[in-house]
């Protein structure tokens, strides 16, 4: 076998250093599992039952004593036996309490972390990648049309919706492959990742399509083991302080637990409550830094479906498996649903949306800048505004129909404008189109209204 060479060494090196934030995790986790089970929790507790059986010695002495001195006094051993019993099994009680909930927590947490750094990120499918005499002619064409051109011909009947900045097939050079909707390139793992979200060096891992369920879990777990840590070990801190605790080793690992919780506990609510956000509107760590750019050109909410449909991509349909790293999650990675209306990648797009339809009336395309999901109900009727159109019988309703058309197309436009933008669409509006009812509907419809509202009203 020939020798690797330095390259091989260097990254040899480098994939063993990537594993030192993953055992630094771990082995913090063993120190506060050793610090918390044993210290605090047992350490404290065989502290509280020696402190009882030191209580109930002392006054067994009093008793003894103050007999001896006035026998007349009533001083009961009973009552003092059971009032040191009540004491120590209400520490008892807390202390088993503290360490159920501990270990559930300790254990999704690990189950999650572990989930998270083992599971692989998945690739993109076979279908992405070219054939032999694709990449052939792509090795031919130079940079340029041309070299469009043979992408554009590969991905004709593959569904995929996003493109370059300049409008181009995303094609990566180094997996050769067209990239999947969502889909980056990793230059750490050095491979294509579906719904990429970052490469997260704590768990030295990719977080995409395959683990991101696993990853938010990781951090819900996380978080709530160290806010449930810093709650029960605030009371044993504060005694640490006014000098309330035995001078034993267990007090500085419970100071330095407390310090350790609280600090994650404040990194952890701020990345967990940014994910949480990322989820409701559908949106991956990249496409937060950089929008995705569709046909039409760049937006930022493409993939939003509503809330609810956006937690469902994410943690699935089946309920019960929630909270659980156990994967649920809607697709399969390589495509997505989306927000927009028209979807052929063959048919050619217009960046304004208004001006083809607005200056060759004969023309009755639909717009080709997406609508959102709530203003798509709008093109359900088209069937019916087709056949009013080319009924010449029905001139008043032929014309309403084109109107719509028309009206969707300047609803499409409107995405965007400045203010004095949009006054110059309500104003075209109701100078060309003041005696049809829709135009009024349409100037209602971009005017500053409730949503809700303004849908229903239309």
């Amino acid at each position: 076998m020939a020798p690797s060479g330095p390259g091989g060494v260097r990254r040899r090196c480098r994939r063993v250093l990537y594993w030192i934030p993953v055992v630094f995790i771990s082995l913090l986790l063993g120190w506060s599992y050793y610090a918390y089970a044993i210290q605090l929790c047992i350490g404290i507790y065989s502290d509280h039952r020696l402190r009882v059986a030191r209580m109930m010695r002392d006054l067994l002495w009093l008793q003894v004593n103050v007999r001896c001195l006035q026998p007349s006094l009533p001083v009961s051993m009973e009552n003092i036996g059971e009032q040191g019993k009540i004491f120590d099994d209400s520490v008892s009680l807390l202390s088993v309490v503290s360490l159920m909930v501990y270990h559930l927590l300790f254990a999704m947490f690990v189950w999650s972390y572990w989930k998270t750094i083992f599971t692989l990120p998945m690739n993109p499918s076979k279908e992405f990648h070219l054939s032999y005499a694709e990449k052939e002619l792509l090795e031919r064409e130079p940079r340029g049309e041309a070299h469009q051109e043979v992408l554009r011909r590969a991905a004709k009947d593959l569904p995929i919706y996003t493109r370059t900045m300049s409008g181009a097939i995303r094609y990566c050079d180094r997996c050769q492959l067209i990239k999947p909707d969502r889909c980056h390139h990793c230059s750490v793992c050095d491979k294509c990742i579906l719904k990429m979200d970052h490469h997260c060096p704590w768990v030295n891992n990719c977080v995409g399509f395959s683990n991101y369920k696993f990853f938010l879990l990781f951090l819900a777990y996380s978080l709530l083991y160290c806010l449930f840590i810093a709650a029960t070990d605030l009371q044993y801190f504060i005694r640490f302080w006014t000098n309330g605790l035995p001078d034993t080793q267990a007090k500085f690992h419970i100071m330095f637990l407390f310090f350790a919780a609280a600090m994650f506990s404040v990194s952890l609510s701020s990345l967990f409550g940014y994910h949480c956000w990322l989820v409701s509107k559908n949106k991956s760590t990249l496409e937060a830094f950089r929008n995705p750019v569709f046909r039409h050109g760049t937006d930022k909410n493409g993939f939003s479906l509503g809330f609810s449909k956006n937690m469902l991509q994410v943690f699935g349909d089946e309920k019960k498996y929630w909270l659980l790293p156990i994967f649920s999650s809607q697709g399969d990675g390589c495509s997505f649903p989306t927000c927009l209306v028209n979807q052929d990648p063959e048919q050619p797009s217009t960046p304004a949306g208004l001006n083809s339809t607005a200056k060759n009336p004969e023309n009755h395309q639909f717009p080709a800048k997406p609508l959102r999901e709530s203003q798509s109900h709008l093109l359900t009727e088209s069937q019916t505004w087709t056949e009013s159109s080319s009924n010449p019988g029905k001139g008043k309703a032929g014309e309403d129909a084109f109107v719509s058309v028309l009206i969707i197309s300047v609803l499409n436009g409107y995405q965007g404008c400045g203010r004095m933008e949009q006054a110059s669409h309500r104003k075209a509006l109701l100078t060309n189109y003041p005696y049809i009812p829709l135009a009024k509907y349409a100037i209602f419809f971009i005017s500053d209204v409730n949503p809700t509202q303004r849908y229903e009203e239309f």
